[in-house]
């Protein structure tokens, strides 16, 4: 069995199949051609179109991530091979940390502080009850599911919201356009957990940020499709003209790296962040990583990607 690793850890990655799988050959994909072709499985990350197109007998490919969007849309994909995707994998722990560190920025009043501070200005903000700042998750899979379990057990309102309905305890949870409806007129804060697809695309335009009561917030560690930037740069205003939004806290965007001429760089509003909210734990993930392997080896039932849905 060959396995060609591409991600940002390949190295870390090829030393723990190689220590799992020792009858496996594990190389990475900066190898010599002729010694990553002819693999039977990738496991990668933001796979380049010519690892992709110069494979000629794969049985799978494994996305070292749960993001499929940049995998599905790699020219090159093979049509037919099954892709299973890391579920979880120790990503939702510095997830839930992530979001509930934005949450509580501005809940806190931090983001206020901090312009205080630059005109030392001494005025305590009120802080409001907990109950008084209900929370919303868009994406209730695995990894939202989680965060939104953990922002309930802080103390917070939460309200989910997925295509399809969900059950969690302590959650309130709604599906469909009139349940994001609801949602969105009532929540503080509105954080966006949702994979990269035709139904996401813009899920947060210029109509739906509308609906956002008046000082809410953004947070969006999920995909960057999934905020119309023009819009939530509208919805902030500026300096001389405030928009209705307090703020936001972003970690994925449009384009990536974000271009420097990028105006969410310079908003007064905006914290940016650089794709770190959950990066993938090479020691948690490995396991499902293997089962997979095997799995396919064994010609087991796998619960594969869905091109079309996207996710």
């Amino acid at each position: 069995m060959k396995i060609v690793v591409h991600t940002d850890d390949a190295t870390q990655w090829r030393d723990a199949l190689s220590k799992a799988l020792p009858n496996a050959t594990v190389v990475t994909s900066d190898a010599p051609e002729e010694t990553r072709q002819d693999a039977d499985y990738l496991a990668v990350w933001k796979a380049p179109a010519y690892l992709l197109k110069e494979q000629t007998r794969l049985k799978g490919i494994i996305n070292l991530g749960a993001g499929v969007d940049y995998l599905l849309g790699t020219p090159g994909l093979p049509a037919n091979i099954p892709i299973v995707k890391l579920r979880d994998a120790g990503m939702s722990e510095p997830m839930a940390d992530y979001v509930l560190y934005g949450v509580l920025h501005f809940y806190r009043s931090m983001d206020r502080y901090t312009d205080q501070q630059a005109n030392a200005e001494w005025q305590p903000q009120r802080l409001a009850d907990k109950a008084d700042w209900p929370v919303g998750v868009l994406g209730l899979g695995a990894i939202g599911a989680h965060v939104a379990s953990a922002l309930q057990q802080a103390g917070f309102p939460v309200l989910g919201w997925s295509r399809s309905p969900k059950t969690i305890t302590g959650v309130q949870c709604l599906h469909g356009e009139e349940g994001l409806v609801e949602l969105l007129g009532q929540v503080q804060s509105v954080v966006t957990i949702l994979p990269d697809t035709p139904a996401t695309h813009g899920i947060l335009n210029a109509q739906r940020l509308a609906k956002l009561p008046k000082g809410a917030s953004v947070i969006n560690p999920g995909r960057g499709s999934l905020i119309d930037e023009q819009a939530l740069l509208e919805a902030l205003g500026d300096d001389a003209t405030p928009g209705h939004l307090r703020g936001a806290l972003l970690d994925v965007f449009c384009e990536e790296p974000l271009p420097a001429k990028n105006p969410l760089w310079q908003h007064p509003r905006v914290i940016v962040t650089p794709h770190m909210a959950a990066p993938t734990p090479v020691n948690d993930a490995i396991d499902q990583v293997i089962a997979y392997l095997h799995a396919f080896e064994a010609g087991e039932d796998l619960p594969t990607v869905n091109p079309t849905q996207g996710y």
